[in-house]
């Protein structure tokens, strides 16, 4: 964590709050490594061959080492009947298990939330699933399956081409949901001294995100169509193709357009009776734009951005993912931070917040497969004849 001067000795916010993270992929491990940033003992429990996505490729290769910095590591065999005695354990010790195994894996485990409440009443039990309690509950779950059947790659793709978008958005968001509702049960469970079972899911996240395009169907009256097919609300608010690039500006009002058309040189457009309004120059974009298409391929991206920099207004330039490694905002907060898995070095974002101006930085790096597990065997009360037995019988793995 990255302190103030004033704030050098404070705490973490969830500081002394311990997490099993039985979590895989991405859903649940972002719901970790937001307790875990936030200063909770966030503890991964792993096969005892590693997790899967530490061998992913393609695709999935930076899943691991992005979503596990701050947490430790416990190697278990889950399905050999003598982790269940250590599990237990673990759950008296702990205030939170957090999973998104599929549907009733943890319950035929012996680890489901009725026995781990057993164990410790105070315990804030997660689950997070591909969908709540209803018809589909017993149906496994993609991000990219719920963003089919819940409307988000329909709005995102062109008309008759549903894309998934660009990122695991429905996990990560899935995730971040389901810590709020950790957070909060934790709070209400300080308070009563119960626990709670939380459930979160990834097409009740895709309905939520794409529930502004059902209110605004609903409320406005107004066609659901495809993004890159939707009528536009303001005068501009488009991609623009420059002589080297592309920048998207978006104006929302007419105190921008204002400035915009100063800036840019276009008094003519300012002066022009047929766009005194906002509404107007939406009427009017048709021919609008192309004027503006002709001033912007005259410029640069870099003068674009100079000119948009001094009227004021929203613009950003097309970028990929790794321009971001130079981005010289990202650089100068600390927004950027460095993880280490094995011999590779990454730069991944931290968390998207500061609390007093303190922003989340790594503490643990991604630790290997069972780096803690005897550490927390002794945490939970396991004799030194208990741990002998689960290492000599292949139950758990880690160094000795």
């Amino acid at each position: 964590m990255k302190h103030n001067t004033s704030s050098e000795n404070r705490s973490l916010p969830l500081e002394g709050v311990k997490v099993l993270d039985f979590g895989h992929t991405v859903m649940a491990p972002t719901c970790g490594l937001i307790l875990a940033d936030l200063g909770a003992q966030v503890v991964r429990i792993e096969r005892v061959e590693g997790d899967p996505t530490r061998s992913l490729k393609g695709f999935g290769s930076g899943f691991f080492g992005y979503l596990n910095r701050n947490k430790e590591s416990v190697a278990i065999d889950l399905k050999s009947s003598l982790s269940n005695q250590v599990m237990h354990r673990a759950f008296e010790w702990a205030d939170v298990v957090i999973e998104n195994f599929g549907p009733d894996v943890m319950d035929r485990l012996g680890l489901g939330y009725e026995e781990a409440r057993a164990a410790n009443p105070k315990l804030v039990y997660c689950s997070m699933k591909g969908f709540l309690p209803g018809p589909y509950q017993d149906r496994p779950a993609l991000d990219e399956v719920v963003q089919m059947m819940g409307g988000l790659a329909y709005m995102t793709g062109p008309v008759g081409q549903p894309i998934r978008a660009g990122a695991s958005v429905v996990d990560m968001t899935g995730g971040m949901f389901a810590a709020i509702a950790i957070i909060a049960s934790l709070r209400s469970a300080e308070q009563s001294g119960r626990g709670a079972k939380v459930t979160s899911a990834l097409y009740e996240t895709t309905a939520f995100l794409v529930g502004q395009h059902m209110a605004m169907a609903q409320f406005g009256d107004t066609p659901v169509v495809p993004m890159p097919a939707r009528t536009q609300a303001w005068c501009l608010y488009d991609l623009c193709q420059c002589a080297d690039g592309q920048v998207f500006i978006g104006l929302t009002s007419d105190a921008q357009w204002e400035r915009f058309c100063a800036s840019f040189g276009l008094e003519d457009l300012l002066r022009d009776p047929r766009l005194v309004s906002n509404a107007a120059r939406v009427d009017a974009r048709p021919w609008m734009l192309e004027v503006l298409a002709k001033r912007f391929a005259e410029l640069t991206v870099a003068q674009t951005e100079a000119l948009c920099k001094k009227a004021k207004v929203p613009f950003g330039p097309v970028r990929t993912p790794l321009d971001l490694l130079e981005d010289e905002h990202l650089l100068a907060n600390g927004s950027l931070l460095q993880v280490a898995v094995g011999e590779k070095v990454a730069s991944v974002p931290a968390m998207p917040f500061r609390i007093d101006d303190q922003a989340p930085e790594v503490r643990i790096q991604p630790q290997e497969i069972g780096a803690q597990t005897e550490r927390y065997l002794d945490a939970w009360g396991l004799t030194t004849g208990e741990k002998e037995e689960l290492f000599n019988r292949g139950v758990v793995a880690g160094p000795r």
